[in-house]
């Protein structure tokens, strides 16, 4: 959405003549939301796959005024998702300026922003915060302190004179400084023990305490936090009170249909080459595949970032061979994917009975992927006058280093059979480089068909009979 301007108000008493009304976070969250449903327009966008479950949770649970943590494996959206309720707060706030918790104007709850707003009345100078600026992520490492989160007596403060027991020695931390605003927490279980016990005031007395200082601020923040299972017996846990300050725990999941995981793949991917659909598709099976696998450890998840990142390696392998053989379109094709298999996996966790299995099982599960492709898309379409020209002699090569030219060009002749056409027609296939691919792939489906032989070495493939 293009940035509105901020308003030109800049003092207490314009913003009171200005009929403006002061709303609590949640209030303010939860009428957004409500205004967005009601306008039918999506306020979670870029999100896929969690329409009818995670999505009416979360939305209760901000109507309903909650702290949220979200609960799933890696690569589930979880930090995607708590990134969009920025997208809730108003576009613009109004603030007293320079207060270091970013107080309304209407409210101020520091000793500092009190003062001020009594010594100068309705000309307390006001600025304007954007919403981008109200929302605040912290990655949860066991080194994180309580004065990263909560505060501490700032020492350059009471070099200055100033007194130990004045509250503006203190110097806030993360959470009072989100002060209207959200605070995102991301692995929450990774926070050691006796940080967490930190929060559990602020979360629920909305106080804070600070060696030995007990400030009563009036807090308006909403707590968000991610974590993954796997940590409550792994690398640490969320211990049990601050769970029970968390109004809403919500499971997230991966992509339950094959179009939402292959939207994800298109969304999040950054291509440098073209990669034809069927490809993205192949990729989504595999990861599918893996994920149901009994090979696979699946406490730890096959993240969505195994197929984007897939995706990005075989647009790569596209590009690296279209500039080495001086072709006009860099496309990437079924041959690819075996380079993205090479570095990928080091990103699955696999069963320890499994060791040295690993190849073999990513490559069975991406030939049956790829053969699951090969059905959806090539149903009905007669290859027998293909199989009769390769069982008669001929061969066809590919390879990561063979252009889509050379490849098309050593096509065996089918006569007057549009077989070629029919197949780049499936696959909406019109340049070298897509056409390439296309019939590519139906050679490899005939191949796993058992149809047709294959000898492989080298990054080249021979097909043949």
């Amino acid at each position: 959405m293009a940035l509105v301007s901020a308003p030109t108000i800049s003092t207490l008493g314009e913003l009171r003549a200005s009929g403006h009304v002061q709303k609590s976070l949640r209030q303010e969250v939860r009428d957004n939301l409500l205004a967005a449903l009601r306008a039918g327009r999506d306020p979670w966008p870029g999100l896929h796959g969690f329409e009818n479950t995670v999505i009416p949770q979360l939305e209760r649970a901000l109507i309903a005024g909650h702290d949220v943590v979200l609960l799933g494996e890696r690569g589930q959206g979880k930090t995607r998702l708590l990134r969009t309720l920025s997208g809730l707060l108003d576009e613009w706030s109004p603030v007293i300026a320079g207060s270091e918790l970013g107080e309304h104007p209407y409210e101020p709850i520091t000793h500092a922003s009190i003062r001020k707003s009594k010594e100068l009345g309705d000309t307390l100078p006001i600025e304007w915060k954007h919403r981008d600026e109200r929302y605040v992520e912290k990655l949860a490492t066991p080194d994180t302190s309580v004065a990263d989160l909560i505060g501490d007596v700032d020492p350059m403060k009471v070099a200055e004179g100033r007194s130990l027991g004045d509250p503006e020695t203190i110097h806030f931390g993360l959470i009072p400084r989100s002060h209207r605003g959200i605070v995102a927490i991301n692995e929450l279980p990774d926070l050691a023990e006796r940080i967490q016990v930190a929060m559990l005031n602020v979360m629920e007395e909305r106080d804070i305490q600070i060696r030995g200082y007990v400030l009563r601020l009036p807090l308006d923040v909403l707590v968000v936090a991610s974590a993954n299972p796997e940590d409550y017996t792994n690398r640490g846990r969320i211990i049990t009170p601050l769970k029970d300050r968390f109004g809403a725990e919500i499971r997230t999941h991966y992509p339950t249909e094959l179009a939402d995981e292959v939207a994800v793949i298109r969304q999040e991917a950054d291509l440098v080459a073209e990669v034809p659909d069927h490809l993205i598709e192949i990729l989504a099976r595999f990861t599918r595949g893996l994920r149901e696998s009994t090979a696979v450890d699946q406490r730890s998840g096959v993240s969505a970032r195994f197929a984007i990142a897939g995706a990005e390696t075989i647009a790569a392998a596209a590009i690296h061979r279209a500039t080495r053989q001086g072709e006009p379109e860099a496309v990437a094709r079924p041959i690819d994917l075996e380079t993205a298999v090479d570095v990928l996996g080091g990103k699955i966790e696999f069963e320890s009975g499994e060791e040295g299995r690993e190849d073999d099982i990513l490559e069975h599960l991406l030939r049956a992927a790829t053969a699951e492709t090969v059905r959806e898309h090539f149903r009905g379409v007669d290859f027998g006058i293909l199989v009769d020209a390769l069982e008669n002699g001929s061969m066809v090569t590919t390879g990561e280093q063979v252009a889509a030219r050379d490849f098309l060009a050593g096509l065996p002749s089918l006569g007057e059979s549009e077989l070629y056409d029919e197949i780049c027609s499936r696959l909406s296939a019109t340049n070298d480089g897509e056409r390439a691919g296309a019939i590519e792939l139906a050679l490899e489906g005939l191949y796993l068909a058992r149809r047709i032989s294959k000898e492989s070495g080298d990054g080249e493939a021979a097909y043949g009979f």
